[in-house]
């Protein structure tokens, strides 16, 4: 696959931010994602890839954990790729 930079508006209440996304930024958000820690990998995401000139207006929706990962679930779905993926059960496995 070819590395993809994007930007992606997403419209949120009666406001449109503009995110440039690449794989670089989706890169460092996943392997800074753990267990315990999915909010903060998900701010810095978000904040770090909006417009300049929006990150005030965007900073006070981020206050809400919920609203945080919803957004940046959205992001990450509409930066997603579209794959096909089927798996197929191997040959080599048991029958009961």
């Amino acid at each position: 696959m070819t590395e993809v930079n994007r930007d992606i508006t997403l419209e949120i209440g009666s406001d449109e931010f503009l995110f440039h996304l690449t794989p670089a930024d989706v890169t460092k958000y996943f392997n800074s994602t753990t267990q315990n820690n999915k909010v903060a990998p998900a701010n810095n995401l978000l904040m770090g890839t909006v417009q300049q000139e929006q990150k005030a207006a965007l900073k006070p929706l981020l206050a809400n954990p919920v609203t945080t990962m919803t957004i940046a679930g959205a992001l990450l779905e509409e930066y997603s790729p579209d794959v096909d993926v089927i798996v197929k059960k191997s040959s080599g496995s048991l029958k009961a």
